[in-house]
């Protein structure tokens, strides 16, 4: 049997979506199960053998398995990682504790910063120091450092993070301990800073490399586990794992550096956005992804996410710039709001309406999935307003009770001082309102305009919400993709490979030694080409991209620019100056433009991903009408709506809103005054035309 089928399995707060896909003809099955919070292989595997089941498809005719996962964001958020320890230079040990010296709340006196991952006692520092250009100033005292390092181990530290000052221009000294450390304590897991964050400023490089070293052992044994469980199952394909950046790599390099992985679930739904877009003839799409815990929106344009070099984890307040631990990885430009088909609905301090960002999750659930919860929910409140099909909800895998939510809806109401059936129609406007505030607020920071993208829905609970959102963003067009449920694992299934590199190079274009430049370029190149090869990507389709950091002599931030391909001081300067100009609206006169770092991504496409996608099926005199059922639209109140069956509608086919299309994984809702349409990839595309 060949082993051809792809497999993707995206674990969630509340689901874990698995999706098969045959690259050949483009069919593919989807299955939705209950994430197992205590053991998140335990839902992915049991849910594995329900789709094999349920689909007919032989465990062997799989040939690889793609995997996103929240766990190590979640060990950080959690505090739930390895006892890690931290090996820096002399004086820089409380570089955790000073941070950046910046108040996120300016007035909040009893403001909460992040607390480090290492305890102060577990953080010991080296007799060596470099100065910035990587000349060694005190050599390093590499018995007095061992000492330090058995004392931490004696301790019950596990796990050691490796930051000397300047490592970034000069690693000899991180790699000299390294090699005596794993001389002598064999079992000890290590993380260097040359290897994870070779770059500048102490306090985001210290946290990316602890944060490493703290989910290095779980990664080791997560990655172990699932291997060996997708084995047992009877599955020959390897293991690829979504990276932050959006594209695919495999075990060993996610062993190496799982910090590279705390946005792969996000990262899959920006990319699911990109790929549905272009094959829906978008190049200018907001994906909007919304699941059961959380909503996030991504740019995408010219059919590609915006990417950037870093981002916070782990925040003492959620969704607030500055509360969180700043991790310079390669990561997805992600917005994300704490809205969720499980986020829960209870008055606030004021008296008024508030929803999440907390979460019912997959355990208790929302109160109509009758688990326990009793708490309502965005997901009750879109059953009580008419949206879904409490005998259709996962395809009529999974029965849903309308009954308990409306009287959970309706005490929120009383005790709001509510007019009954107010608290369904409110849950939904405020959470609507939440996304949208959000997504503006970070649209306008990128100098982008709302009007000019179409807003793409994925996620099982973003095709309900999309349409408003969209009326409250001035987005007039909202289009559903075949399969939106389970969008990131479709994702990640057409993901490529991929792997983003950085080298400090802090210098002048007027001083800078073009030669050498070139020379790390290359061995950037040489390193990024080895990885990706790895994963049996296609080498002969790679694309290559050469970027920098730079910034005008004196400033404090910098701007990457994509860099031309021939590199010359003029080319370059020109490159930046228009990167410079685009967002801060024109550029200093006379100032010098310097490199700060260099930067390469190498991409390319992996076996059995892209192609086409055939979901459901178009039988011969299937009528797409399904019924009617009274639906509450803000604009208009409750009126009668029709309800039809998703895969029954062919290409083409033209109708009017207000509309409700049913699918297995999710419920693309429509209001009045919409012009809808089927495209060629059956994507169903929804246009304000009053």
């Amino acid at each position: 049997m060949t082993a051809s089928l792809s497999l993707g399995i995206d674990i969630g707060g509340t689901f874990t979506d698995l999706v098969i896909h045959d690259p050949s003809d483009g069919r593919a099955a989807i299955w939705k199960e209950s994430t197992t919070p205590d053991d998140p292989s335990r839902g992915a595997i049991a849910g594995l053998e329900r789709l094999l089941a349920r689909s007919g498809i032989q465990a062997g005719s799989i040939g690889r398995v793609v995997h996103a996962t929240t766990l190590f964001t979640n060990a950080l958020i959690e505090r739930k990682g390895a006892p890690t320890g931290l090996l820096t230079t002399a004086g820089f040990a409380d570089v955790l504790e000073i941070a950046r010296e910046r108040k996120y709340e300016l007035y909040d006196l009893f403001l909460e910063m992040p607390k480090p991952l290492v305890p102060r006692p577990w953080r010991r520092e080296a007799r060596e120091r470099l100065a910035p250009d990587g000349s060694i100033e005190v050599p390093l005292d590499m018995e007095a450092a061992l000492a330090e390092v058995a004392d931490l181990v004696a301790q019950g530290v596990t796990s050691l993070a490796v930051c000397f000052l300047h490592a970034y221009a000069n690693p000899v000294h991180e790699r000299l301990v390294a090699e005596a450390i794993a001389r002598r304590f064999p079992q000890l897991s290590l993380s260097l800073s040359c290897d994870i964050a070779p770059e500048i400023r102490e306090y985001p490089r210290t946290v990316t490399t602890v944060a490493n070293a703290y989910v290095h052992p779980i990664a080791e044994i997560y990655l172990d586990t699932l291997e060996a469980a997708l084995k047992r199952a009877g599955i020959p394909g390897g293991l690829f794992l979504m990276l932050s950046n959006g594209g695919l790599t495999h075990v060993a390099e996610a062993k190496r550096a799982p910090v590279q992985l705390l946005e792969s679930g996000p990262a899959a739904g920006a990319l699911a956005g990109a790929w549905f877009g272009r094959h829906a003839g978008l190049e200018r799409v907001l994906a909007f992804d919304m699941g059961g815990t959380t909503a996030k929106l991504a740019l995408v344009d010219d059919g590609e996410p915006l990417l950037a070099w870093g981002f916070e984890a782990a925040r003492t307040k959620r969704f607030l710039r500055g509360s969180g631990l700043p991790v310079q990885i390669a990561t997805v430009e992600l917005i994300e709001i704490g809205a969720g088909g499980g986020s829960i609905a209870r008055p606030s301090e004021l008296g008024t309406l508030h929803v999440g960002p907390e979460s019912a999750g997959a355990q208790p659930g929302p109160v109509c999935y009758g688990r326990g919860g009793t708490e309502p929910t965005v997901t009750d409140s879109d059953l009580a307003l008419g949206y879904l099909n409490p005998d259709f909800f996962l395809g009529g895998t999974m029965r849903i009770d309308p009954g308990p939510a409306v009287g959970a809806l309706e005490d929120l109401s009383t005790r709001l001082g509510l007019e009954p059936g107010r608290g369904a129609p409110g849950i939904h406007d405020v959470v609507n309102e939440n996304m949208t505030g959000a997504a503006r607020v970070a649209i306008a920071e990128r100098g982008r305009v709302p009007r000019d993208y179409a807003l793409l829905a994925t996620g099982g609970a973003a095709p309900v919400h999309a349409w408003n959102v969209g009326i409250k963003l001035g987005v007039s067009r909202v289009v559903c993709p075949p399969g939106a449920g389970a969008g990131s694992t479709i994702g990640m299934l057409m993901a490529p490979a991929r792997i983003d590199r950085v080298a400090s190079r802090n210098v002048t274009l007027a001083q800078a030694d073009w030669s050498e430049i070139g020379a790390t370029f290359e061995g950037l190149e040489r390193e990024a080409l080895h990885i990706v090869g790895g994963t049996g990507a296609d080498l002969s389709r790679r694309s290559l991209r050469r970027l920098a950091d730079m910034r005008y002599v004196g400033q404090g931030s910098e701007v990457t620019v994509a860099l031309p391909e021939v590199l010359e001081p003029q080319g370059v300067l020109a490159a930046f100056e228009t990167a410079y100009g685009q967002l801060f609206g024109r550029t200093p006169p006379g100032a010098n433009a310097q490199f700060v770092a260099l930067r390469l991504s190498v991409s390319a496409p992996m076996p059995g991903a892209g192609g086409t996608l055939r979901i459901g099926r178009i039988e011969a005199g299937a009528t797409a009408l399904k019924g009617r059922r009274r639906v509450h639209f803000p604009e208009v109140g409750d009126i009668e709506t029709p309800v039809y069956d998703r895969y029954a509608l062919s290409p083409g086919v033209t109708l009017e809103g207000p509309a409700i299309f049913e699918e297995n994984e999710s419920t693309f809702v429509v209001g009045p005054g919409a012009r809808i349409g089927v495209l060629p990839d059956g994507s169903i595309l929804a246009e304000r035309v009053a």
